[in-house]
């Protein structure tokens, strides 16, 4: 019986609104962009969230980075002179001495950096120069394509071999074949013993927020990574660059380590190691001159950041399901007012007052939810479109898609409502005397 009169009332609720099929459109329209609104910056936001977030697991979170950083000029009094020398900056002997003093440590990798430029036949390229060691994969997700990486003879013998991404591939060989070949760096040529996947090489100083890892000598858009053992770095273009000044002065650098990352055994490892870190370079380093960067912080705040930006992008579309709701409740009360005689005799033949509020809610939530679908489509387009041109990632959960069409519903019963107890309130002799 109550299966009966349901379906008995939603029939009717469809007939209502196909009488008036442009007023019924216009209104599905508000409930329409704002489910595809939720939908589209909860996928916006939670696309960006994500990139992020696999940066920065990239970089290990079991890895603690420290990072050669321009001492300010107040600390950095030879500067000021002509021909003077400015060193600062991690050193050998900090690896050694992070070696020997901090317990639980899996692996350390010192590497050197330089944006430089390299040359096969007629083809260059802007690259950067990562001076490092065989054990550098520990620490860093790269992915052997071809070849093999650098060995522990390559470094003893400072060998003039080198490792390339395939951004290098694709500027410089084309067509051809790598292995083998000799890439110019400088003055010097250097053999290619393997490639690696330009995807997954990520630096460890690399794919965060610039302004945490920006340093000197490090180039952010270049075509590629070049790895070379980093006693060959060290052995062939030293650890001292100079430039000129405005005027006849000169000014020296002198850094030996652009990073140094440390892998622990366990996460639960990684802050007490940071504290210790911090403790012997405030010890050896009278200048601000390093940087300690922990990903599994930063993994942290990217997950809470992501948090707060879903609040955010999901209450400003939410507003546009609020305008949606107001609008059907406005054309609610509109047909409330132009049926009233229709309501009037209703009740005459018997109809309660529930009958009546089931009738006039079951058209809106016969709006609301077409709505609902309507803008589930649209707003698992959108995300497509905002990749496909846009270029940015975007990721479509099954939590916004619940959570935007529950909020449709929620919609249609709360401003439903009122239109409906409305219809159902009036005095049935004052509604067939209505013309």
């Amino acid at each position: 019986m109550i299966l009966f009169r349901l379906k008995r009332t939603a029939k009717l609720g469809i007939k209502s609104l196909w009488m008036h099929k442009l007023r019924s459109t216009l209104t599905t329209l508000g409930i329409i962009f704002g489910v595809s609104s939720v939908i589209a910056m909860l996928a916006i936001g939670e696309g960006a969230s994500r990139q992020a977030q696999e940066q920065i697991a990239r970089l290990g979170s079991r890895n603690v980075i420290i990072k050669t950083v321009q001492p300010p000029e107040k600390q950095d009094t030879g500067g000021q002179n002509q021909n003077s020398m400015r060193e600062y900056g991690l050193t050998y002997d900090d690896a050694e001495r992070f070696h020997n003093s901090i317990p639980n440590v899996e692996v350390i990798v010192p590497s050197r950096r330089m944006a430089q430029q390299a040359s096969y036949r007629n083809r260059r390229a802007a690259i950067e120069v990562i001076g490092t060691v065989p054990w550098y994969p520990e620490i860093a997700p790269i992915q052997i394509i071809q070849g093999r990486f650098l060995g522990s003879i390559d470094m003893h013998h400072k060998q003039a071999v080198c490792v390339i991404d395939e951004k290098v591939v694709d500027e410089l060989f084309l067509f051809d074949d790598p292995l083998g070949q000799d890439v110019k760096l400088s003055n010097d040529f250097y053999r290619v013993v393997g490639v690696v996947s330009a995807q997954n090489a990520v630096s460890p100083a690399n794919g965060i927020n610039n302004e945490l890892v920006e340093s000197k000598g490090q180039s952010g858009a270049n075509a590629g990574n070049i790895y070379i053992p980093l006693t060959t770095i060290k052995n062939r273009f030293g650890e001292i660059s100079f430039q000129f000044g405005g005027g006849s002065g000169r000014s020296f650098e002198k850094v030996e380590l652009q990073e140094i990352t440390i892998k622990v055994r366990a996460m639960e490892q990684v802050l007490a190691t940071r504290d210790v870190l911090e403790a012997l370079l405030d010890r050896f380093h009278k200048k601000d001159d390093y940087q300690v960067i922990v990903p599994l912080e930063l993994l942290k705040q990217a997950k809470q950041t992501q948090r707060i930006f879903s609040i955010v992008l999901g209450s400003i579309a939410a507003i546009s399901l609020l305008v949606g709701g107001i609008g059907i409740m406005n054309i609610m009360l509109a047909t409330v007012s132009e049926r009233t005689r229709e309501i009037g005799i209703r009740r005459a033949l018997g109809a309660k007052k529930r009958d009546i509020v089931l009738q006039f809610l079951s058209e809106t939530l016969l709006l609301t939810f077409l709505g609902g679908i309507l803008g589930i489509t649209l707003g698992s387009l959108i995300p497509f479109m905002v990749t496909h041109f846009g270029r940015m990632p975007t990721v479509i959960t099954g939590g916004s898609l619940i959570l935007a069409f529950g909020i449709s519903g929620a919609v249609g019963i709360v401003f439903g409502l009122y239109p409906a107890y409305r219809a159902a309130n009036m005095d049935p002799i004052e509604s067939l005397r209505h013309e």
